[in-house]
């Protein structure tokens, strides 16, 4: 069985030539992201938009590192801030509406604990699920094999190794949930500090509408 069916049928497998070959593509869009003009809005999300294939208001802003790019698969209005990393060797699903902070990285890779095994250039994938309307927060790691649930916070410096459940906010190394989402947070934007009236009204007049609006080009 060749390398690359091994791998994407979830088997240990080795970065052989066929392998490396597939990445080529992502490292030459990934390279012409990084170096254009940070001011050219609707060039850089034409180049996110060919990296990622089916997207839809999608804005990352680079640096932005991936190996594959193929395995990743966005919602509506991804948007991920800078120097956010990917290793996506395998699957690597992210819902509508979700918030990636600065210095993020979602791993799929992994290699065997025992160095007898590693050495020989054995590795892994194992996918990484994030639902919608999460946000995580900046220099948070996400390991292989995790789900997130949809409307939950991964605070600033977690590194998540297990599941998380829906409408929870997980912090600490490793991540664990510290309290869930309540109707009542909804009122505020930071700690104690409430949305004003005319926020407020803002914010249900938005909900109410069909479609959330693009975050990027409004």
């Amino acid at each position: 069985m060749d390398n690359i069916t091994r791998r994407n049928n979830g088997m240990a497998y080795i970065s052989d030539k066929s392998v490396m070959d597939q990445q080529k593509k992502a490292r030459e869009l990934t390279q012409k992201l990084n170096t254009m003009d940070r001011s050219d809005f609707e060039g850089l999300q034409a180049v996110v938009k060919e990296l990622l294939g089916k997207s839809e208001n999608a804005w990352i802003n680079p640096p932005f590192y991936c190996d594959y790019g193929f395995n990743i698969e966005v919602g509506k209005n991804l948007f991920a801030n800078y120097n956010c990393t990917i290793l996506d060797v395998a699957k690597v699903k992210i819902g509508d509406n979700v918030l990636i902070a600065p210095n993020v990285s979602i791993y799929t890779a992994g290699h065997p604990v025992h160095a007898d095994a590693r050495k020989t250039g054995y590795e892994y994938g194992a996918p990484v699920t994030i639902g919608d309307n999460v946000w995580i927060g900046g220099n948070s790691i996400i390991l292989p094999d995790v789900t997130i649930g949809s409307n939950s916070v991964v605070a600033a410096g977690s590194v998540v190794t297990k599941n998380v459940p829906e409408w929870s906010v997980v912090a600490g190394n490793p991540a664990k949930v510290i309290r869930k989402i309540t109707d009542e947070d909804k009122q505020y934007y930071f700690k104690n500090k409430k949305f004003d009236d005319e926020a407020m009204a803002h914010i249900e007049d938005i909900l109410s509408q069909d479609e959330l609006p693009n975050l990027v080009n409004q």
